[in-house]
């Protein structure tokens, strides 16, 4: 099988469709953001694949689903929420120079939204093909997460159009991820009159800080990173609470259950000090078994794509967990993800346009 390469897919379309998307802000929890950008989705998706895309309300912003209808066969899944604060696109609007496109959520992942959307419609029967795309991917999918779930299942095949690894390859496997917060209470005293007579949290908080490093095992790919810490009032008063923030990185179930276990079991240190933890690993490991079968299509229909498995986290580490075939990374080939130089290689878009509609057209028809 090899991808036809003669899809007549225009990237200057594509570019148009790109900066629309780009040019509504969607900042994660902006409930009136995301509802324009909600609105800007779905009648982008109707203009290109026909249809109706039925807006689904939720407590994080509206979620895009579109349906060709008939016997459910593959999800196309993507978010439209971004990391960027309103008035991003002011400082760093929407541009096209030097072969990419820049601005907020052009790579992280308008553009492959688009790629996607510009690739179905080169097909000619698109029923059994839904399209999801979320509007709180970035902080956690906690309200989108049973709807991506339920059709998941139903369709029994899930393409991530979330950007491609570096180079250009494709997501066959990802890391479970979370963040933990933990709480230290300590007592308040006056740290020249009589610290003695407190109980420091921030000290407290210096020796968690050591012991939950301590349960890394980077050997086998669990990384364990505390990332923010707050103490303290006044520079005269011990301090009476601390908090830390800790990412979470594993590769297996089993690393899943011991890191959940090892923050359950923190203990003081301190006489009288307390902790309490929060947090959990949120989104299941995908493993690279889960995306084996979906690769194998990929790279017949573009032989030398490679395929890395990555630290980073995407709705694809639930639906593999569910032990749904599930292949992410297909959307747009740049970098740059949540940071200022994020761009787009816009020479790639064809190909990538093209890779979706073959791999939708195969599943569809495979045996």
């Amino acid at each position: 099988m090899k991808m036809h390469m003669a899809v007549p897919v225009s990237v200057d379309a594509m570019i148009e469709d790109l900066r629309t998307l780009v040019e509504v802000e969607s900042p994660s929890r902006d409930l009136d953001a995301l509802a324009t950008s909600a609105k800007t989705v779905a009648a982008f998706i109707e203009s290109r694949l026909g249809g109706q895309a039925v807006l689904v309300e939720s407590e994080a912003g509206p979620h895009v689903h579109w349906s060709a209808g008939g016997v459910p066969r593959v999800l196309v899944l993507g978010h439209h929420d971004t990391v960027f604060p309103l008035g991003t696109l002011e400082r760093r609007p929407f541009k096209v120079e030097d072969g990419h496109a820049t601005g907020p959520g052009v790579f992280d992942m308008l553009g492959g939204l688009v790629q996607a959307v510009h690739g179905l419609a080169t097909l000619a029967d698109l029923s059994g093909v839904e399209i999801l795309v979320t509007a709180d991917e970035e902080v956690g999918s906690h309200s989108s997460r049973p709807l991506i779930e339920e059709r998941a299942l139903a369709c029994g095949a899930v393409l991530v159009m979330e950007g491609a690894a570096d180079g250009g390859a494709l997501k066959t496997g990802r890391k479970g991820c979370g963040t933990f917060q933990v709480s230290i209470a300590g007592r308040a005293s006056h740290a020249g009159l009589e610290p003695a007579a407190g109980v420091n949290a921030l000290i407290e908080a210096a020796h968690q800080v050591l012991d939950i490093a301590a349960l890394a095992r980077p050997d086998i790919g669990t990384t364990v990173t505390p990332t923010v810490a707050a103490a303290g009032t006044l520079d005269n008063v011990v301090p009476a609470e601390a908090t830390l923030v800790v990412d979470v990185r594993v590769e297996s179930a089993d690393e899943k259950e011991r890191i959940e276990s090892a923050f359950a079991a923190l203990s003081p240190h301190l006489d009288e000090a307390k902790i309490a933890v929060q947090g959990s690993v949120g989104r299941p490991p995908m493993p690279e078994s889960a995306s084996s079968e979906l690769f194998a299509l990929a790279e017949r229909l573009l032989p030398g794509l490679e395929g890395k498995a990555v630290g980073g986290g995407s709705d694809g580490n639930f639906t593999a967990a569910l032990g749904v075939p599930t292949l992410d990374g297909l959307g747009a080939v740049g970098g740059g993800a949540h940071a200022d130089h994020e761009y787009l290689v816009i020479e790639a878009m064809p190909e990538r346009a093209n890779l979706v509609a073959g791999l939708v057209h195969a599943i569809r028809h495979r045996h």
